[in-house]
């Protein structure tokens, strides 16, 4: 439907979102304006406040760190007696690029998404970052307490297998980092180099033991390059870890 009401145009808009949101995680939102940037990725950004493009990635920063704290708390709860390892190596495992971006397709997040149609299949972390800015918009509208509630109830209750993932090994950077420690190796993930430009721009990470040089990857991300850096760094040192 086509609206020649450019003002009824935006309130209906406004509508169609809140009913997404309220669908899928059974909330009203208040400020409808924060969901409405927090599924605006950069790409389609061509509006400013003293200067700045608004777009997510703001929110995505900040939904970033309260999902970590939301999750970190739910699981030292479920887990009363589990190691702080265990508890890292299953935070990592819920809130990595790659499980939050099958998440969002799951939830239907991707399809509330803003970004360049032309680009689209370039932002490979698009979705998952949507997600992030969501939970910031979340924490900023409702408050932490309604944003744990939530978040489980409707997230980690509903669409995680707890224990499928506890028997899963997906994280391979956490499961470097737990090793190194167990060794008592020196261990760092180091940004050699950045190749293209914008949206095209990918990130080369080399993982380094004890000041030697081991895999490297490039991804669109930095988090997705340390993980493949970190896959190609465990399947080089795996005689150590067997033995």
């Amino acid at each position: 439907m086509v609206f020649k009401n450019p003002i009824r145009a935006f309130f209906t808009a406004d509508k169609e979102l809140s009913k997404s949101i309220r669908n899928i995680f059974g909330f009203r939102p208040g400020n409808i304006f924060l969901y409405q940037l927090a599924f605006k990725h950069k790409s389609v950004s061509n509006e400013t406040i003293n200067g700045h493009r608004l777009s997510n990635e703001r929110l995505e920063y900040l939904g970033d760190a309260i999902l970590g704290a939301i999750v970190a708390d739910f699981l030292f709860k479920k887990f009363p007696y589990r190691k702080e390892g265990f508890l890292t190596e299953m935070r990592s495992r819920i809130v990595n690029r790659a499980s939050l971006n099958k998440l969002s397709q799951k939830l239907g997040l991707d399809k509330l998404v803003m970004t360049s149609k032309d680009n689209r299949g370039q932002f490979k972390s698009v979705n998952g970052d949507a997600f992030e800015a969501f939970v910031g918009a979340l924490y900023l509208d409702k408050g932490y307490t309604s944003a744990f509630k939530i978040v489980v109830a409707r997230i980690i209750e509903m669409h995680i297998d707890m224990d499928t993932l506890e028997k899963s090994e997906s994280n391979f950077k956490s499961k470097l980092i737990e090793w190194s420690q167990k060794e008592k190796k020196t261990l760092e993930f180091k940004m050699a180099n950045e190749v293209g430009e914008g949206y095209n721009k990918q990130y080369e990470v080399v993982v380094y033991i004890d000041e030697k040089a081991f895999g490297k990857a490039r991804d669109f991300s930095i988090k997705g390059a340390e993980q493949l850096a970190a896959e190609k760094t465990l399947n080089l040192i795996q005689p150590e870890l067997n033995g």
